[in-house]
């Protein structure tokens, strides 16, 4: 038996000798420095900051492994610590790099077949965490591998000192899953920072450095092993272990408060996501924590009538910063990874203010200006186009500071016949709705009605420059971001008259009654919007310092019943505004006589006879057949800021009589009538 030994060992010294001079006629890189392993640490969560640098999210950028912040070894407990080199290294301090009598140990256990005993040492395992060519590939090393490892190993040992070996170390190995380095594995098994893990927690975490899968039951027993007699009970360890199976699945971010925010950041980032690890922004962290959870109540309040998401942006007024961005309510949405914020839809009234801004700089209206509420039909290239308000009912005359605060549908149509539909456009897009990019005709008059495609971000920039006197910049969410050109959009008076109406709690009462909750103790403009179908309600508010908007969406199936959940308003508290299902193309028989079409169409402006563009006006003739567009009146020295002229009665023209069916909007791009 003795005689087979010592063949035996004479072959494994001759196989050493042959892998030793392999590994030595290799060429072994130096070292990294430490200072560079170190600074080249990348976690694999990016933080976002907010404006004061607290940490408001952690975006998941390395789905491979858990990483987080490099650790210094003082701030480590000295129980894990020593719990570690217990485990893999009881003769660190004393080797240089590579343990010899570990070595013989372990080759007398492989010749004598009493077990498998590693021989590495921390310094040679830090060596194959820093070369990819060193790790196993699915079984032992070789040994030129091996050889190569113990050279790594003592260069290693000259050229860094045993403190930042181990702080390596710990930084660098995998202690469970794809939990890498010391910080995520506390974190996420324990809930706490590496300073302050116990003893007890400190021997599962060195327990699972050899069987990083192990179970608990494993884990346990190797944990006692590692622990001094008597020090730590076994209740204890037990307790600490049990963690292991609670702990969080997946990514497990600490902190979640602006995924969408997170994103569109990373998305901005020149270099990607690789070049940084904090992200600093505007984001009030206060203020984004309130935004998510004012929301999410607000939806669970509505819940059982099926509202899905919504979303909640906040931009200073003064500096275009934006101070929350909430881009959905997370866990309660059906599609958590779609950013409402940049999501384009229609939005109903909420256009409106724009385009009576416009009529008040052309001198075409004034909030004193009488509009006609009343059944109207407008002629499109395929039907006659029938506009309704929210609640079915028509008012007659109404000033134009009623008609807005109210969000009246009809007065709207008409003074979108005034300013016209190409004009409207070409203004929504200096207001910053990229959106918006086909022509006026393809909108046609239910432009006025928020037929065009836009997003919360866009509607709140734009709100924004009502807010400043007219004057309309970019937003941003960065302050190193550079603030943009910014560009005059309207006159301070037409945006003073427009912040007026929309702040007006009485003009507003028509339509919302004087209690609700877009009246708030202190000054603000609010003004909100319902898309076609009410399946997206819009609320979109300023005060003098803030300017706030939200979005509520519904299944498309059950849009109407989650519009009226969210009641008759929406604001700076996260309800939204409701309304009934948009009514059908109608099919209306009527007689007439012939060449009735023309006397029967009346101009958007309200008076009688034909109308036609020219110039990019709506023009019509009076019964004396002069014409007298709007710009004419506007001329006139007394009543240049009278009242538009409202559409007498309709004359009958003779002819045969004809029967011919009348399609009310049956290809507009946009409901007959839109909630308030």
């Amino acid at each position: 038996m003795r005689r087979r030994l010592v063949v035996a060992a004479a072959l494994a010294l001759t196989g050493m000798v042959a892998a030793l001079w392999l590994g030595l006629d290799a060429r072994v890189p130096g070292p990294p420095a430490f200072d560079s392993v170190r600074s080249a640490w990348k976690p694999s969560e990016v933080d976002l900051l907010d404006r004061g640098g607290a940490v408001i999210h952690e975006q998941r950028v390395d789905s491979r492994r858990r990483r987080l912040e490099w650790v210094g070894l003082s701030d480590i407990s000295p129980a894990l610590q020593a719990a570690v080199l217990a485990s893999e290294d009881r003769r660190f301090h004393v080797h240089g790099g590579v343990d010899g009598r570990a070595f013989a140990a372990a080759a007398w256990e492989r010749l004598s077949g009493h077990g498998i005993r590693g021989a590495s040492t921390i310094t040679m395992q830090v060596a194959s965490l820093l070369d990819p060519g060193l790790r196993r590939r699915g079984g032992p090393r070789s040994l030129p591998q091996k050889v190569r490892q113990m050279r790594m190993a003592w260069a290693i040992e000259a050229a860094w000192s045993k403190p930042q070996i181990l702080e390596a170390y710990l930084n660098l190995v995998t202690f469970s899953g794809e939990l890498q380095g010391v910080d995520a594995a506390s974190h996420v098994l324990f809930g706490k920072v590496p300073h302050g893990l116990t003893e007890a927690e400190a021997l599962v975490l060195a327990a699972l450095l050899r069987a990083p899968n192990a179970g608990p039951a494993v884990v346990i027993m190797r944990a006692l092993k590692l622990a001094p007699a008597g020090t730590v009970p076994r209740e204890t360890i037990e307790v600490a272990a049990s963690r292991l199976a609670s702990a969080p699945a997946g990514s497990g971010q600490r902190v979640t408060l602006a995924p969408h925010a997170a994103s569109r950041l990373l998305k901005a980032l020149p270099g990607g996501s690789g070049t940084v690890v904090r992200m600093p922004s505007t984001l009030d962290g206060a203020l984004q924590r309130f935004g998510v959870e004012t929301l999410n109540r607000q939806l669970l309040a509505v819940r059982d009538q099926r509202v899905q998401d919504g979303a909640v942006l906040v931009a200073d007024n003064a500096t275009g910063e934006v101070l929350a961005y909430v881009g959905g309510s997370g866990d309660l949405s059906g599609a958590r990874h779609v950013d409402a914020v940049q999501g384009r839809r229609q939005a109903g009234s909420a256009l409106k203010p724009f385009l009576y801004g416009m009529a008040f700089d052309q001198r075409l209206l004034t909030p004193a200006s009488l509009l006609e509420d009343a059944p109207l039909e407008v002629a499109t290239p395929t039907a006659l186009y029938r506009p309704h308000n929210y609640d079915e009912h028509f008012r007659g005359l109404v000033s134009v500071r009623t008609a807005l605060a109210g969000s009246l549908n009809v007065p709207a149509v008409r003074t979108l016949g005034l300013v016209g539909a190409e004009s409207m456009v070409q203004q929504l897009r200096r207001l910053g709705f990229a959106g918006v990019v086909e022509a006026g005709d393809f909108y046609g008059p239910s432009l006025a009605l928020g037929s065009a495609d836009v997003s919360l971000w866009e509607m709140v920039g734009a709100y924004r420059a009502l807010a400043t006197g007219g004057v309309w910049s970019p937003l941003r969410m960065t302050a190193g971001e550079t603030a943009g050109e910014s560009r005059r959009v309207y006159s301070e008076r037409a945006a003073f008259q427009v912040s007026n109406i929309l702040a007006d709690r009485e003009s507003r009462s028509v339509t919302f009654g004087l209690e609700n909750p877009l009246a708030t103790r202190f000054w603000t403009a609010v003004k909100t919007g319902t898309s076609k179908e009410m399946r997206d309600n819009w609320a979109v508010g300023y005060s003098r310092r803030y300017t706030v908007g939200v979005d509520g969406t519904a299944p498309r199936e059950d849009a109407e019943r989650g519009a009226r959940a969210a009641g008759r308003s929406g604001g700076q508290g996260g309800r939204f505004r409701a309304g009934s299902r948009a009514r059908p193309p109608r099919v209306v028989q009527r007689r007439h006589r012939a060449g009735s079409d023309r006397s029967r169409r009346e101009s958007l402006d309200g008076r009688a006879g034909p109308h036609r563009r020219a110039g990019g006006r709506h023009h019509s003739r009076s019964r004396s057949g002069h014409s007298r567009g709007p710009s004419a009146r506007a001329l006139r020295g007394s009543r240049r800021h009278a009242r538009p002229a409202l559409a007498p009665r309709r004359r009958r023209a003779g002819g045969g009589r004809r029967l011919r069916p009348l399609v009310s909007c049956a290809r507009s791009p946009s409901a007959q009538r839109g909630g308030p």
